[in-house]
């Protein structure tokens, strides 16, 4: 799995920092959580093609989280689409992208499917699922995981050399999940492979203030992308508005046993956010500030 970062700001867009938008890439297919104003060209600048992306995710209605959505959606048609495209939401998603589609004199050539959904939906895209949680915010909000299904246990080479299996294509089958035969012999993957092993987990907060919805939901998490709008000390008002600090962020991950946790929304006046970095260091020290177009390779902690 790897994530790309393609806004990491809040409220606003800065000369350094887009509003929110994070491509989470899973082999050829692209999931796309928010889409701020902007977002289709900083597409166009990182390593992310937006014709990948199947499905995208908002966690709410604030201009920061959504604005991009009309012009991708129009880039996406402009560049000859044919597959469907997913759009997830709370409740009020399916008439906001209706509205969005009627600007202008434009019709797309693809098909758009919008969906409600609200807390505690889980939706199955068979090799993954997405959970979506109630936040803590001004406007209603979901936070979002996505978590791997369930990955075949580690290959015991020896153990097939020792029962007679050649080494090759049929090792590839039983790692797969196949049955296969030799010799007339019928070997089944149990035979082969450990325990199955989970998969990566990733939780996304969206905008919220400190939440036991988001804290449940990244319990064991590989990574925790949460909002960090400031500093702690203007903890008071970063609260009274629905945002969190990032020593509260990191407090949360530390809390959820979260094995690393990336933030980002970063407030317009953090010219330089080494000062929220280390506001959350000095609670969770495996914290790292996301910047415009950072990338990072989620790999299996088992191998």
């Amino acid at each position: 799995m790897q994530l790309v970062f393609l806004g990491t700001g809040g409220s606003w867009p800065s000369p350094d920092r887009n509003v929110s938008a994070i491509a989470v890439k899973k082999g050829r297919e692209v999931v796309l959580f928010d889409c701020g104003e902007g977002t289709q060209r900083q597409l166009m600048i990182s390593s992310v093609s937006f014709m990948q992306i199947k499905r995208i995710f908002i966690t709410h209605f604030h201009g920061d989280h959504f604005l991009g959505l009309p012009g991708l959606i129009q880039s996406m048609s402009l560049n000859n689409r044919e597959t469907p495209l997913e759009i997830y939401g709370p409740e009020g998603t399916i008439d906001l992208v209706l509205t969005l589609l009627d600007l202008g004199y434009f019709n797309s050539k693809y098909v758009i499917k919008v969906h409600d959904i609200c807390h505690g939906d889980v939706l199955d895209f068979g090799d993954y699922t997405v959970k979506a949680v109630d936040a803590a915010h001004s406007v209603p909000v979901l936070a979002y995981c996505l978590e791997e299904a369930m990955r075949p246990g580690k290959f015991n080479k020896a153990r097939a050399l020792e029962l007679g299996i050649p080494e090759g294509k049929l090792f590839s089958r039983l790692q797969k999940g196949e049955t296969v035969e030799v010799d007339g012999k019928t070997f089944t993957p149990d035979m082969v492979l450990g325990p199955p092993r989970k998969g990566l987990k990733l939780v996304y907060s969206g905008d919220t203030g400190p939440c036991d919805n988001i804290r449940e939901l990244a319990k064991d998490c590989d990574v925790l992308i949460h909002e960090a709008t400031a500093d702690s000390s203007l903890e008071e008002k970063a609260n009274e508005f629905g945002h969190s600090t990032a020593r509260q962020a990191a407090e949360i991950a530390k809390e959820a046993g979260a094995k690393l946790l990336i933030l980002t929304h970063i407030s317009p006046r953090y010219d330089d956010s080494q000062i929220v970095l280390e506001d959350a260091k000095s609670v969770f020290e495996n914290t790292i500030v996301a910047e415009d177009f950072s990338e990072f390779d989620i790999k299996y902690s088992d191998g």
